[in-house]
């Protein structure tokens, strides 16, 4: 029995590793500026894991500070899945460019951000 167990996880590490090999296969064929956003994305992402890391770690002492942050990045990240949608698939947005997305993130981040700056006190 230990030797069957054995070949079913290496036939399962096999498959996972040509599920990851297919996966980046088929990323590297992605057009550049969803890998930008896509980038951006996990920026964000990062920022709102350390914010929360460091309330967690040192305490929420300036509790408004931290909440403008994590929402600030929370929020810029929601937006811009948002934008990564609307330049993914252009035929569920017809009527929407690209150019008009872009300008429409930037509006929504330059409003996200007044928001967050007034809400620091």
């Amino acid at each position: 029995m230990a030797k069957g167990d054995a070949r079913v996880a290496k036939s399962d590490k096999r498959e996972a590793g040509n599920m990851i090999s297919s996966f980046f296969s088929s990323y590297s064929k992605s057009e550049s500026q969803l890998k930008v956003i896509d980038t951006y994305l996990i920026f964000t992402l990062i920022v709102g894991l350390i914010q929360f890391g460091y309330m967690v770690l040192v305490g929420t002492f300036p509790f408004n500070s931290f909440l403008a942050g994590f929402l600030g990045a929370v929020g810029a990240f929601v937006l811009a899945v948002c934008l990564r949608l609307q330049v993914e698939k252009p035929s569920d947005f017809a009527n929407i460019s690209r150019e008009r997305a872009f300008a429409d993130f930037v509006f929504c981040n330059l409003i996200l951000f007044f928001v967050c700056v007034n809400f620091l006190g």
